[in-house]
């Protein structure tokens, strides 16, 4: 499995992108380079507002000028646009449907900082908040055209956003689209939806699992609020052995219980498999240790698939596409958190 890797997708993109868009700001949580507006910064000055370590007051900053008419883009690790500004966010910004974007940086387990810097819960919370749109790329062709679409939502959008080196899956010419799941494989045996990380690792096991006879449909999923997608259902209903869902992200509230509320509004039978954590929360590590230790890797996936089959596929672990090491200490990364 080898693509092609894109050093900080979002940085010079955003700058280019926003180029002939006044009226867009960026709003930084005293992470400013760890998020890759330094460069903003210095491009717009005077578009650029460094509120410090004060998430709730950004959040009432970003209400204002959204009244006024600008659409303020929120720069900072995830865990901090939900956790301490719960309330501002609600009332000042998703209440009055205000159009912020919220750009998380460090969903779920990556980041060796531990549970203060890890978004494990994000989407469960943000998932139960009326007015609010929940985007999370999967790649670096995502995270650069995930723009556009978050531009174009009237009300308030948290993306959970990839950073630093990134992996091109999907062509350029292939951009992010609003609420429509990207086709992967196509089969009769196991439907597979991912999202995020998930879905690169996931790809390392799914040519392994149709060698060895498990037809598999799998679906990208980089909208999860709203969640009505036509494809996915169908999807889901052509699973003859078993629904899987493989999300960074808890196994509560996410893309799987998503899944799982959709399969019971159709009435859907499969069986249903979710990997994520399972309610507890992670330790600091690399990416590719707490994948493993979490269950959240191709081999994961392999040994829910073999659930779902009944039978044994003999898939070693050797034998999976060798994973993208993940340098923590990378060259387009400022830091390491």
């Amino acid at each position: 499995m080898s693509y092609e890797i894109v050093a900080r997708p979002h940085q010079q993109n955003f700058i280019d992108w926003a180029k002939d868009k006044p009226e867009v700001l960026v709003l930084s949580a005293d992470l400013t380079n760890s998020c890759e507006v330094g460069k903003w910064r210095d491009t717009y000055p005077d578009r650029f507002f460094s509120m410090g370590m004060a998430e709730q007051n950004m959040m009432g900053m970003a209400a204002g000028l959204a009244r006024e008419g600008f659409e303020p883009w929120l720069h900072t690790f995830s865990v901090f646009l939900y956790r301490r500004p719960l309330d501002q966010l609600q009332m000042s910004i998703a209440y009055p449907a205000l159009k912020v974007r919220l750009v998380g940086f460090l969903p779920g387990i990556m980041t060796p900082g531990g549970v203060t810097h890890q978004a494990i819960e994000d989407i469960a919370i943000l998932r139960a908040i009326p007015n609010m749109t929940i985007f999370e790329v999967g790649d670096a062709t995502e995270a650069q055209s995930v723009l556009d679409v978050a531009h174009d939502v009237q009300g308030p959008v948290y993306i959970r956003m990839l950073r630093g080196e990134v992996s091109r899956i999907f062509p350029v010419t292939e951009p992010f689209v609003f609420n429509r799941a990207r086709i992967l494989s196509t089969g009769t045996d196991i439907t597979l939806i991912t999202s995020g990380i998930a879905t690169e690792e996931a790809l390392r096991a799914v040519p392994l699992l149709q060698a060895r006879g498990v037809s598999v449909t799998h679906l990208h999923v980089s909208t999860l609020k709203p969640f009505t997608d036509p494809q996915v259902v169908a999807a889901l209903k052509s699973a003859k052995s078993g629904v899987i869902t493989m999300e960074n992200h808890s196994i509560i509230g996410g893309l799987g219980s998503a899944v799982a509320e959709v399969m019971a509004e159709n009435g859907i039978s499969a069986p249903l498999q979710r990997i994520g954590l399972k309610d507890t929360y992670a330790h600091g590590a690399s990416q590719k240790f707490l994948m493993a230790e979490y269950e959240l890797d191709a081999a994961a996936l392999v040994k829910r698939v073999e659930v779902a089959v009944g039978r044994k596929l003999d898939i070693d672990e050797s034998e999976l596409q060798e994973q993208r090491s993940i340098n923590v200490h990378s060259s387009a990364k400022v830091e390491a958190l």
